[in-house]
């Protein structure tokens, strides 16, 4: 265990120094995408695409973002990417929250008030897919969804992954894990985020998908709000009915499972497997106390977030489904780049205002 604990601390070190503001970091002439197709639809074709990110823009643009929340650092890396590329271009950006996947009334009040105040344009990760259905005034400015799906007609470009791709890789690797093994069959259990909201319905679809005809089944699905409380609850009422070899989870929910599997012994019986990064989990994959993690580098999605609005505002055509592809870091594999793509650095507090003198 020593030569991954030291290698840890090289990367811990790494982060701990970077500046919150190191455009040069994250800065590259351009970024390997997929555009998908159809659009919105959770079985797609993806086309490899290599996009150049502006360095400037025409004017000041004035950009609202709305987030569900900005309680991990999956968030908190979309945010951290969003204000670097805003700085760089210039622009006027301000942010608000909702405070959790349950605040449907509170982000109908921010949509309100962004689309009744001075801004070109609306980012908008939303706290359900069917957000839009429940705001009733017309909706004027144009509306760029933010990593979640909106299921709306204005909606035409999407910046952000495949989520059912996402539980789909994770199930992949559960399986050929299991296929290595002599076992007759293995157990996974699923501990997803708010039910029916965020990615979790696809992430179980997906996971589902890639398990038919395997020696794997699910054992058991269980939600919560990303609260590492609330997981750990949730873990230790499924850690009393059975011991299944893998559990997946997201990230948050992975991160209480290391210490329960350590409280409970179980360690050696039960795998951890996340369906997306962060620092923690990267920690855990270096210790070798969590198996395999997908990446979908949020920085460059936040980033890329700021470029494609700002592209739309100065003429140019919708650009449908666009993200990252997807990354996977496993244990004895991590991607070289993995800090400056997916990750804010250590001592980053997220931002909710940005100006051009900024």
């Amino acid at each position: 265990m020593a030569k991954p604990f030291q290698l840890w601390v090289k990367v811990l070190l790494a982060l701990l120094l970077a500046s919150p503001f190191a455009e040069a970091a994250i800065s590259v002439p351009s970024w390997s995408l997929e555009q998908r197709l159809p659009f919105d639809n959770k079985i797609q074709h993806s086309t490899e695409v290599q996009y150049t990110p502006l360095t400037n823009a025409k004017k000041d643009w004035r950009i609202c973002v709305l987030m569900p929340h900005l309680k991990d650092s999956y968030w908190t890396g979309i945010n951290y990417g969003l204000v670097q590329q805003a700085k760089k271009l210039k622009l006027h950006v301000e942010l608000f929250e909702a405070g959790s996947y349950y605040g449907l009334d509170k982000q109908l009040s921010q949509l309100d008030n962004c689309m009744k105040h001075n801004f070109d344009a609306i980012l908008l990760g939303g706290v359900r897919p069917d957000l839009l259905e429940f705001y009733k005034p017309p909706i004027n400015k144009p509306i760029i969804a933010l990593v979640n799906r909106l299921d709306h007609k204005q909606v035409t470009t999407r910046v952000g992954v495949n989520w059912y791709q996402m539980g789909f890789q994770a199930g992949q690797f559960i399986r050929q894990q299991t296929d290595k093994t002599t076992q007759v069959s293995s157990q996974v259990a699923l501990l997803a985020g708010p039910d029916k909201q965020g990615g979790s319905g696809l992430v179980e679809q997906g996971l589902t998908a890639a398990l038919i005809g395997s020696k794997v089944s699910i054992s058991a699905v269980r939600h919560a709000d990303n609260n590492r409380n609330l997981y750990r609850d949730e873990m230790e009422a499924l850690l009393k009915t059975q011991t299944p070899q893998y559990i997946l989870g997201s990230a948050v929910a992975i991160e209480a499972g290391v210490s329960i599997l350590k409280q409970y012994q179980l360690e050696h019986k039960v795998k951890l497997v996340s369906s997306y990064l962060s620092p923690a989990i990267l920690r855990g994959i270096y210790r070798e106390r969590v198996e395999f993690s997908n990446d979908d580098l949020v920085v460059v999605q936040g980033m890329l977030a700021i470029d494609v609005v700002v592209r739309e505002l100065q003429g140019a055509k919708p650009f449908g489904d666009i993200g990252p592809k997807i990354q996977s870091q496993v244990i004895g594999n991590i991607h070289p780049q993995v800090l400056k793509t997916s990750l804010a650095p250590a001592d980053y507090y997220p931002i909710y205002r940005v100006n051009p003198e900024n």
